[in-house]
């Protein structure tokens, strides 16, 4: 499953220096806070995350499938906080065995899957009994009229413009749908934002059945 995005994918680096600046960089060391063992992030992109990945973390296997930003972050893992093998693989099919991963990590990238419902249901399968999945993502509004004009833009041209991006998916009741249970959950804005129809943002913690 070919991946390539390659204007979005020279632009998404320095919107995302942009966002750091911002306050993004904070929610990056937040989500990403008291983890430990192994770690799965799926798409990393080109590598924001890794320098604020925790010393207990003993390996972090970065997903990225496509190819310029993949090339970045491999570049970026050595300044990592922990070990980290960047990989080309898609979300649909991790390479980690069953229960392989403590944790998962999505950072921005629930909104561009082709199918959340997938990605989840694997990230559950490599997650062990009570893993935890860590999140960071943008979702639908809580206004109705900016969730009218999401619904446009993504059965238009926001995916083809921003990488397969969607505005306006309710990303936490999906994944309580797939079976995890949300301990906790904070909802913000960047300050500053210049693109309020991809907002509000989402910080949590979900926990995989089984513990």
């Amino acid at each position: 499953m070919a991946i390539h995005h390659p204007v979005f994918a020279r632009v998404y680096p320095w919107l995302g220096r942009v966002m750091d600046e911002r306050g993004m960089a904070d929610r990056r060391r937040q989500v990403l806070s008291g983890l430990s063992g192994t770690v799965v992030e799926v798409g990393a992109g080109n590598g924001l995350n890794f320098a604020h990945y925790p010393p207990e973390v003993s390996r972090v296997l970065a997903v990225e499938p496509e190819r310029h930003l993949r090339d970045q972050a491999v570049a970026a893992a050595p300044g990592a906080g922990a070990p980290v093998d960047v990989v080309d693989a898609v979300a649909e099919r991790l390479p980690v065995d069953d229960g392989g991963a403590d944790a998962v990590v999505v950072s921005l990238v629930l909104c561009s899957v082709r199918q959340q419902r997938a990605v989840l249901a694997e990230v559950r399968r490599a997650l062990k009994p009570g893993g935890q999945l860590r999140f960071l993502e943008h979702v639908r509004s809580e206004s109705p009229k900016v969730r009218r004009l999401q619904r446009v833009l993504d059965a238009t041209i926001w995916p083809r413009l921003a990488g397969g991006c969607h505005t306006g998916r309710d990303t936490v009741a999906e994944i309580e749908r797939a079976g995890f249970d949300v301990q906790h959950l904070e909802r913000f804005l960047v300050p500053s934002d210049e693109h309020p129809l991809a907002a509000p943002y989402v910080l949590g913690t979900a926990v995989a059945p089984g513990a």
